[in-house]
This record gives C-alpha cells, sequence and structure tokens, in this order.
C-alpha cells in the first residue's frame, strides 16, 4: 500500500483505527486519531542542537515541526533516505503540537481491539492489538521520546562522569 492513499482514509478512522509502520526494522502501532498527516519528504533543516533524538525541522502548512528520528532511538542507526514524514500530535497539558518521525517503509490502516501490553514492553508500549499472527505494540509517542531523552541523557552523563575519572 502506497502511503499517501493512507490520508484519506485517516479522515475516517475509528477510535478502534491503528496505522501499522515499520521502524528499524521493527513493526509498531500508532493510533490512527494521533496521526495529522503523512507528509512526502521536504527539506529537513538541521540546526546545533543538545536533544538527542531531534534531528531537525520541517516546515509543514507554515508550522515549524520537530522531526525525531526514531530509528536511531532503537537502533542506533540514523533514518537515511526516508520516503515520507509521519505527522502526529502531541499533547502537553492543555498545548497540542505536532510532531514528526522519518519512514522508509510503507504504512497501513487497520482495525483492531487494544489489550494490555506484556509485561516485557518497553513504557511507550501501551497497549497491543493483534494483526494476522503478530502482537503489534501500540506506540506513546510522547512517551518513546520522553523514554529514550532521557535514556541519552543518562548515558551521556554517565560518559562524562567516566571520563572526569
Amino acid at each position: 500500500m502506497s502511503a499517501f492513499p493512507l490520508q484519506p482514509a485517516l479522515e475516517n478512522a475509528t477510535p478502534d483505527s491503528f496505522v501499522l509502520l515499520q521502524i528499524a526494522g521493527r513493526r509498531f502501532a500508532l493510533a490512527a486519531s494521533t496521526i495529522a498527516e503523512l507528509a512526502p519528504p521536504v527539506r529537513l533543516h538541521a540546526f546545533p542542537h543538545g536533544s538527542p533524538l531531534l534531528t531537525g525541522v520541517i516546515v509543514r502548512r507554515g508550522r515549524i515541526v520537530p522531526v525525531f528520528d526514531a530509528s536511531r532511538a532503537l537502533s542506533g542507526r540514523t533514518s537515511l533516505g526516508h520516503r515520507f514524514f509521519l505527522i502526529a500530535r502531541q499533547h502537553f497539558g492543555d498545548a497540542a503540537e505536532m510532531g514528526a518521525i522519518p519512514l522508509d517503509g510503507e504504512c497501513e490502516l487497520v482495525s483492531g481491539n487494544p489489550r494490555p501490553a506484556a509485561a516485557d514492553q518497553p513504557s511507550y508500549v501501551t497497549s497491543e492489538i493483534d494483526f494476522g499472527a503478530d502482537r503489534i505494540g501500540v506506540l506513546d509517542l510522547q512517551e518513546f521520546i520522553r523514554f529514550h531523552t532521557a535514556a541519552a541523557t543518562s548515558a551521556r552523563e554517565a560518559d562524562r562522569a567516566g571520563s572526569r575519572s
């Protein structure tokens, strides 16, 4: 399935609709209600910063949207040659912001009944859905960013402490 024909389907998504995607060779699902759009690759504006997941920003529909490299967080390898950006809504208290992740694979809209995530799943996998014979983790993008930012910050601080010894 091509990425962009999914766009009209997202507008009619139901609460049990999920978008399946691949990040660093692993399958995840995102609640379709959190996805604002799938955007074609546009210029990524990089700048010096200290955020480990942030690779830069894109300008989409007159808004600056931060881009988080989920592949680098999961595999240590940056996502190169992405085919599109998945732009999701993030909520911080009463404020809503957009965030994007570059994807290089296909997306698919599916329906499923979420159930609690297995105990061995990381905190950013909030539930799971069945898809064929597979159980797919439902990703909470905000928690994913928080989790991996904290992990990278801790690792950086440990490296600094080790270099001072």
